[in-house]
């Protein structure tokens, strides 16, 4: 079975830095697209940042670029999201997934690069909390 688990988040002031860390088993970490995703309460869930392997499609957030750092370590099946400067509107639980054959996948042959639709990605990990305090 694929299982994702997210983990890093806490409790930082405004202006702070965190880094995510997703640990993806039970799957080739090749030919994928990872995506890093959060919910705020009463709001939906919203794409942040993506990476596509097989075409190095990087994708942010408007609200987020220019803060947020997306990298991958394949050897280690691990992808990263290294939060700078963190606001309080960026409270909220955080949550990696993954989709896998990504050179198969319309985006992908699109050339639209990897996607920062929830709906697109198979497997998903249990969120980590961020908060944010101004």
């Amino acid at each position: 079975d694929v299982q994702l688990q997210a983990f890093g988040g806490g409790l930082v002031q405004a202006g702070e830095s965190l880094r995510l860390s997703c640990t993806v088993s039970g799957f080739v970490f090749e030919d994928y697209a990872i995506g890093w995703f959060r919910q705020a309460p009463g709001q939906d869930r919203e794409g942040i940042s993506c990476f596509g392997s097989s075409d190095g499609s990087v994708y942010y957030r408007g609200s987020v670029k220019g803060r947020f750092t997306i990298s991958t370590d394949n050897a280690k099946n691990t992808a990263y999201l290294q939060m700078n400067s963190l606001k309080p509107e960026d409270t909220a639980v955080y949550f990696c997934a993954v989709l896998g054959d990504y050179s198969r996948h319309n985006y992908y042959k699109s050339t639209l690069g990897c996607p920062l639709v929830e709906a697109e990605y198979e497997y998903w990990g249990q969120e980590t909390q961020v908060t944010v305090s101004s």
